[in-house]
């Protein structure tokens, strides 16, 4: 079949050094569609650069939500001892404790609405002295002191914790029930969550602990296990790198290793666990306070 000369079209290619030039015959069809590849290319940049400010503020507002819940329990302990002393000094103690009081009382009430959206049970501004003191008459100094301790127990629960992303990226699986990836037809507990990620992306830790596991671990691949001290422990899979070892110590947000697709894994990314007590829970209601 005999082309005519319209069909193509003609790129110059001239060399500075050697002062020569080159002449290179492409069909303009496939000039035209070079203009659709490069705006088709420049709109993906333009996706991953709004995604990345999108998710670069869902984080920034994550971690000014825990500061605030921080904020507020340091807050409260800070005041124990000025309301005591502001109440002593004149001749209504006993109505000034016991508004001081109530007031706190209705802030740990929201304190422990969020907690106990995390899984945590067991505290109670009832519960504050135990039950031998439930019916005593307590003195002002007595009273305060128990409220002190009620609030070092809250600050130690929010800290040792798993709250936030340990990665700042999608879902990709869900935790629960899921048809078996490797398997066709048959389906699959999925304990964990998956977030999306390239190998060699960075893995946060979600709250304070001591690194209980490093190593393989079956079908997770390269894993690590940190363990909290309020029962709960978080297992990050698949990892190409670990850069922990067992028994550190580590704080919320340390980079304890990488993303990757080791073991039973279809691609790269992160398989992200919390257990409670040993049984896994689903992370989805603790990567937020407003869960």
């Amino acid at each position: 079949m005999n082309l005519k000369l319209t069909n193509f079209s003609t790129i110059i290619i001239v060399n500075k050094n050697q002062e020569q030039t080159r002449a290179i015959r492409v069909k303009t069809k496939h000039l035209n569609r070079l203009k659709h590849y490069i705006t088709g290319i420049a709109a993906v940049f333009v996706m991953l650069a709004l995604t990345i400010v999108y998710l670069t503020n869902r984080d920034s507002k994550e971690e000014q939500e825990r500061q605030q819940l921080l904020s507020q329990i340091a807050l409260l302990k800070s005041k124990l001892p000025a309301a005591e002393a502001a109440a002593l000094a004149t001749n209504t103690n006993k109505s000034s404790a016991q508004t001081y009081i109530e007031s706190i009382q209705g802030k740990l009430q929201k304190i422990n609405d969020y907690l106990r959206k995390r899984g945590l049970k067991g505290f109670s501004t009832n519960d504050i002295g135990g039950e031998k003191n439930a019916d005593a008459k307590l003195s002002d100094n007595e009273k305060y002191s128990l409220y002190d301790e009620y609030l070092s127990r809250l600050l130690n629960s929010v800290a040792f914790t798993p709250m936030g992303y340990p990665r700042l990226s999608s879902i990709t699986s869900a935790f629960g029930y899921r048809s078996d990836p490797f398997e066709s037809g048959s389906a699959e507990l999925h304990p964990g969550i998956d977030f999306r990620g390239a190998k060699g992306d960075p893995v946060r830790v979600t709250a304070d602990g001591k690194v209980a596991f490093t190593g393989w671990k079956g079908g997770y691949g390269n894993c690590i296990m940190v363990q909290h001290k309020n029962d709960f422990q978080t297992l990050y899979g698949h990892l190409s790198h670990i850069d922990v070892r067992d028994g550190q110590e580590v704080k919320t947000g340390d980079i304890i290793g990488k993303v990757g697709s080791t073991g039973r894994s279809t691609g790269t990314h992160l398989h992200y666990e919390v257990r409670k007590n040993g049984r896994p829970v689903n992370p989805v209601k603790f990567l937020t306070l407003n869960n």
